[in-house]
């Protein structure tokens, strides 16, 4: 199970969920959140991040310029997507980064023929994608607004054997991740909102529960 803590904003969180070994740490670029981080600032505590944990910049319709730019200044091993980027965008990164590329994707309940369509177009593009990200779809959010992603939904038309890996996002918590995972049987999950103690503050108990409780329904769920 790959599971990433996402909203990290300062060095001190960094040591902190460093310390709980989670497969990676995301490192929000995004203006609209309270979560964002200033690329100088993440260039500034990212030494606190051990090699074996991955460094995941989160973006939100930056452009190609913009996301090179950061690479080029934070040590950044992953790149998730999580506004309303095209294939055709993907393409023009890809062809000027060499980083994964994880793409969120917002699900509601009118089911998941719109990310057949998108993933199709990727293919058409040669696009490679390292994952999908499913997260709750919420109007005029663009992800961490705390709410559930649909498990059934996803269980019962997420394409695990042609699509690429998925990761479900949205509303998770300690107290909810073992039955989500139950149920979706994701390669990976993502929290953030759901590990605070108050917006943008990461919560030590909160975060050491999800990451023990999500191995643990993992290794129950193979």
């Amino acid at each position: 199970m790959w599971i990433k803590i996402c909203g990290i904003r300062d060095a001190a969180t960094a040591q902190m969920v460093a310390g709980l070994m989670p497969d990676a740490m995301g490192l929000n670029f995004y203006a609209g959140t309270v979560r964002v981080v200033s690329p100088s600032t993440a260039a500034d505590f990212s030494h606190h991040i051990p090699a074996e944990i991955t460094p995941v910049g989160l973006f939100v319709n930056h452009s190609v310029a913009e996301i090179v730019e950061i690479t080029q200044q934070v040590p950044l091993r992953l790149l998730q997507l999580h506004g309303d980027e095209s294939p055709e965008f993907l393409a023009q990164l890809q062809a000027r980064v060499s980083l994964p590329v994880v793409r969120a994707w917002r699900a509601g309940e009118e089911g998941l023929g719109p990310l057949a369509e998108y993933l199709a177009e990727c293919r058409e593009r040669q696009v490679t994608l390292a994952a999908v990200l499913i997260d709750a779809r919420v109007s005029g959010q663009y992800g961490g607004s705390g709410h559930t992603a649909p498990w059934e939904l996803l269980r019962e038309e997420y394409h695990t054997t042609e699509w690429p890996r998925l990761v479900l996002a949205g509303g998770l918590t300690p107290d909810n991740v073992a039955e989500a995972i139950e149920t979706v049987r994701p390669w990976g999950v993502d929290v953030s909102s759901g590990v605070e103690r108050e917006p943008g503050v990461k919560d030590p108990n909160l975060t050491r529960r999800f990451i023990e409780l999500a191995r643990q329904a993992a290794a129950g769920a193979e």
